[in-house]
């Protein structure tokens, strides 16, 4: 069966994610402490320890994240011989989840991963001063209704859509008085609920530009190779495999919509049956229950799932 690994974006953090990859593992060891020294950080030990509100700001966050879904990969290929090459049609990940995939594909070297990850992180936390902006997710609406919805909340603010997870559920992203007007909006349009969520910046709007200035100098001047197998990109939902192009998608991507609802449609309407989560966290795999019903979703970031993965593939 035709299998797609998909990496997890931000918000799927926990404390603790990861350590026991780490204890019962010497590969994933390896990954940690080479992001660890990619930092000058030591990161591992605000993943393992905490504090949370230390893991959960966003130049941390991005790639701690990345790390556990690599550790992940790294076990699978050393332990049970399961390597992309040899297994995965596709790739693909949401929003930071996108470095992850292509880390894991061989577009990025580990260390130059994590630190793209630190400047994209610190970036789009700078990019918009604290209470300037906000998202909300509108829940119960497919996207061109929340579409309709931002663009009439903008009134000359930013206001747009950033990530259309699934039917029912659209993030929205821009100017705090805009999302304010948006969830009012949304309520008369008929959304089951529209609320702010607890995010530091508003992500995957206009008012990103300065983090994709940022990020388009950073990928300059960072090697990158073909993935060894395609990309399922954010931006455009569909494959790319040109290093060129994906350079440019990952900068659109930070001022752009997620658009993940349709990168799962593509990769099941070619012939996906078996969705693999690989990381922290089941957020994707709940996305591919709704956007792929009769396909197999799976979470793969812990030691038992590994197991239990591996059995999966190899039945």
């Amino acid at each position: 069966m035709a299998t797609a690994f998909v990496f997890p974006g931000q918000g799927s953090q926990v404390v603790g994610m990861g350590k026991a990859l780490a204890e019962q593992f010497v590969a994933a060891r390896a990954i940690f402490d080479e992001v660890d020294a990619a930092l000058s950080q030591k990161l591992s030990r605000v993943m393992w320890q905490g504090p949370e509100a230390d893991l959960t700001l966003t130049e941390n966050a991005q790639p701690a994240l990345m790390a556990v879904s690599l550790a992940v990969m790294k076990i699978l290929e050393t332990e049970h011989g399961i390597t992309l090459a040899n297994t995965a049609k596709f790739v693909a990940g949401h929003s930071l989840g996108e470095y992850s995939a292509l880390a894991a594909a061989g577009t990025f070297a580990l260390a130059d991963t994590a630190r793209l990850l630190k400047i994209r992180g610190k970036a789009m936390q700078a990019a918009v001063p604290v209470g300037q902006g906000a998202m909300a997710a509108l829940l119960g609406l497919d996207f061109a209704t929340a579409a309709a919805v931002a663009a009439e909340a903008a009134q000359g603010q930013v206001c747009q859509a950033a990530n259309d997870n699934s039917d029912g559920q659209v993030v929205i992203s821009g100017s705090k008085a805009a999302m304010d007007r948006a969830c009012e909006i949304a309520k008369t349009k008929g959304a089951k609920r529209a609320i702010i969520l607890p995010v530091s910046a508003p992500f995957h709007c206009a008012l990103m530009r300065p983090a994709a200035d940022a990020m388009a100098e950073a990928l300059a001047n960072v090697q990158m190779h073909e993935p060894i197998v395609p990309l399922i990109a954010n931006v455009v939902a569909g494959p790319i495999t040109d290093p060129v192009v994906i350079r440019a998608k990952l900068v659109a991507q930070v001022t752009g919509t997620v658009r993940w609802r349709e990168c799962v449609a593509y990769m099941a309407a070619h012939g996906v049956k078996v969705f693999v989560e690989v990381g922290a966290g089941k957020v994707l795999t709940g996305l591919a229950k709704k956007n792929a019903p009769e396909a197999l979703a799976l979470a793969c970031g812990t030691p038992e799932d590994i197991a239990a993965l591996a059995a999966q593939l190899k039945a």
